[in-house]
Parts: C-alpha cells; structure tokens; sequence
C-alpha cells in the first residue's frame, strides 16, 4: 500500500514537472550553448577552457581552431599582398599573383599598374635596373651560401655510429681546406667575376637606353618649344 502511494505521489510530481529528476541540476563538460544540429559550411565561436575557439561544420566532422592564434596570423601575413593598393580586388589570387608577391608584395594588376605609372614619370627605366640588380645579387649570395655548405661537407671528417656497442666509424672528409680552395672554390671564383662583368654590361645597356630616352624627350620638348 505504502508503495502504491509512493508511485502516485511520484506520478503527480512528474505531471506537475516538480519531481527531482525534472528539477535536479546537472553537471557536465560542454560549456557552449544549447546543442544544435548544425549544416555543412556553418561556423561559430565557442568558449572552451577560457579560450576562444573557431570551429567549422564539415561532413562528418568539425574543424576546430584557437581564434586570433599566432599560427594564423602568420598564414594571413604570408597570403596577404601587402604592397597593394587600398582598393585592390584581389580575392582569389591567381598563379601570376602569387609569383608577383613574393617579388613585389603586390598581385599581378597591381604590379602592372605600378610599371604603367613609372612608365608615365619616366622612372621605369631606373626601376627595371634597380630590380635586375637586385635579382642578380640575390642569386649570387645564394650560391655563395651554397658553396659555403658544400666547403663544410667535403673538408670535415665525421664519426658515425655504427650499432648498440658503440663501434663507431670514421668517415674521413673527401679533400682537405687547400684542395677544395684550389679546384671549387677557385672555379667559383672565377664564375663569380665573369657573372659580375656581364651584369655590368646588361646594366650599362639599360643605362644608355635611359639615357637616350631621356634625352629624345628633352629634344622633343625643345622642339616643340620652338615652334
């Protein structure tokens, strides 16, 4: 008897929504908000362990990212085109694009807009030097960087380790300091200054194309200030 009024009683508290299981509170790991169900493409900010994350529904998973991370900032450093002007419209940056920012730091419109306005100032010229100059002495330290490495390897004696014992064997370098200064470091050498001397001359040609052109439009200037 006592059980059946145990049962009733139970029963009106449930219908009444007061019964403990109803009102109790509950204690768990998700801190977000109410779950939703979520569709493919669909992102949202979620506060986790005191820290803010982005997080992005995909088919079968989620992507979850810490927001504003280093890591991030770095990639949109990287993908940027800083050099650009304000009102450049470059959303999905071609192949031309990215080749033109690592140059330039601007994409490819940019870059040619740029050109067209030293053309107009009559400073094309000194910029197309300046920028041969500049590839060329870039490439020659790289090189001289390369040499560098390949001097360290073929000049230094190694040990290896051979197995669990210890036995350790000595690989002994494939020429000494002298002979590596008297064939590829003197081979380098000599490239280095026959690369110096045509770079001069590519430069000097710019130089008296600028020239020239300059000078064709001081005369044109002249002329037409004479008649």
């Amino acid at each position: 008897m006592a059980k059946k009024l145990q049962n009733i009683k139970t029963i009106k508290e449930m219908i009444a929504g007061t019964h403990r299981s109803q009102t109790k509170n509950s204690v768990g790991m998700y801190t977000g908000k109410t779950h939703q169900i979520r569709k493919v493409g669909d992102k949202w900010e979620e506060t986790i362990n005191g820290t803010i994350y982005e997080i992005e529904q995909k088919e079968g998973f989620r992507v979850k990212k810490p927001k504003n991370s280093i890591a991030e900032t770095i990639n949109s450093f990287l993908n940027s085109f800083p050099n650009c002007k304000k009102d450049c419209t470059c959303t999905n940056p071609t192949h031309l694009d990215k080749k033109m920012r690592t140059l330039h730091g601007m994409c490819f419109d940019c870059v040619v807009e740029m050109e067209h306005e030293l053309k107009k100032q009559g400073k094309f010229e000194e910029y197309q030097r300046n920028r041969m100059k500049a590839n060329a002495e870039g490439w020659l330290k790289r090189a001289e960087e390369d040499v560098s490495l390949l001097k360290q390897a073929y000049t230094k004696s190694s040990e290896v380790v051979q197995n669990a014992e210890g036995e350790v064997e000595t690989w002994h370098a494939k020429m000494s300091p002298k002979e590596f200064e008297d064939t590829v470091q003197k081979q380098f050498n000599e490239f280095k200054q026959q690369f110096l001397k045509n770079m001069d001359e590519k430069l000097s040609i710019v130089d008296k194309i600028s020239y020239n052109k300059l000078k064709d439009q001081n005369n044109d200037k002249q002329d037409n200030t004479d008649s």
